[in-house]
């Protein structure tokens, strides 16, 4: 009687086991895990200066003058410069566009792993009127970014070829900014 043999041995089973936990491993130490996480929390910070950045622009759009400033238009001195978001100037701007409904109520809460590393500044004068909303990359990628080519205060560096992550010198530390 002739038997068929159908399946695998244990020997073939172990080795494509083998295999596939060498090509895994491979696969880890190619993505970067540690890289990954500061990519993504990049991508919260880069989405939460957007969002504060588009609400001051809607909030001056309703109201003519910055949330900073009070309701008749007077605004403190030197306007915010380079304030994180726990700053008392800023932490009254974030309630001026909460209450605006520019900004979600609950803001504060969720962007509260980013209070220490936003920075806003801006100006209120008619001629000149501009927000600037930076923070400073972890992730390499965010570091080569074109756009990561200014200081906290929004200002362009003179060189940004010598921006961490450019390629060049390397000897400048710069922020991404979104004005």
């Amino acid at each position: 009687m002739k038997q068929s043999k159908f399946g695998f041995t244990l020997v073939e089973l172990l080795i494509v086991i083998a295999l596939l936990g060498a090509l895994a491993v491979g696969l880890l130490a190619a993505l970067d895990p540690f890289e990954q996480l500061k990519k993504g929390t990049d991508t919260g910070i880069r989405n939460t200066t957007s969002e504060i950045q588009g609400a001051v622009i809607r909030y001056y759009a309703i109201k003519n003058h910055m949330p900073w400033c009070a309701d008749d238009g007077t605004c403190p001195d030197g306007d915010p410069l380079s304030n994180k978001l726990t700053d008392e100037i800023i932490s009254t701007m974030i309630t001026n566009l909460t209450s605006a409904g520019e900004l979600k109520s609950n803001f504060m809460d969720l962007a509260d792993a980013y209070k220490n590393k936003i920075y806003i500044t801006g100006t209120a004068a008619d001629e000149n009127l501009q927000v600037r909303v930076c923070f400073l990359p972890q992730a390499k990628s965010f570091r080569a970014d074109p756009n990561t080519k200014y200081d906290a205060t929004g200002i362009a560096v003179p060189a940004p070829v010598n921006c961490m992550g450019h390629g060049g010198a390397e000897t400048l530390t710069c922020y991404w900014c979104i004005m």
